[in-house]
């Protein structure tokens, strides 16, 4: 069965809001026949990406730049996965207090390395998700598992 892995650090309620929107999502019953397994980034192994089909990223915009936990999870699977994983899907979603460019840029940076495809644009939230940004997270989830499903 395809498996959609979610990768996430989620230190804050915002994040944790998206988190949730996120996953249900990907488990929403219009899709069937997919797996989803949720990996926080810095437990999340290459034997992990190497086990699914497509990703789903999450982080907070710290200090302009991916959290350090999602980068730590990009060192430890870049190389074992380098080739094996090339041309899967991918999408993220991005939470900051007052900006979340540079990390959008850092990981469209590593996964253009990866070779991996982004499905849609980011999902970027600026200060408390409203409403219409959760919508979008539970989108992106529903999209990917979607993707993942064929």
């Amino acid at each position: 069965m395809p498996t959609l892995l979610i990768v996430h650090h989620t230190p804050s309620p915002a994040l944790q809001a998206m988190f949730e929107a996120v996953s249900s999502g990907a488990r929403t019953d219009e899709i069937e026949g997919v797996d989803i397994a949720v990996r926080p980034a810095l437990t999340a192994s290459a034997v992990d990406v190497l086990a699914a089909d497509g990703y789903l990223l999450g982080t907070p915009a710290n200090i302009g730049y991916m959290s350090g936990a999602l980068k730590h999870f990009f060192d430890g699977i870049y190389y074992p996965c380098l080739e094996a994983t090339s041309r899967r899907p991918y999408g993220l979603y991005v939470h900051g207090a007052s900006d979340t460019g540079g990390a959008v840029r850092a990981v469209e940076s590593i996964t253009s390395g990866l070779s991996w495809r982004q499905v849609r644009p980011p999902v970027t939230v600026i200060g408390p998700p409203a409403r219409a940004d959760l919508q979008a997270c539970w989108e992106l989830g529903a999209l990917m598992a979607a993707e993942v499903a064929g």
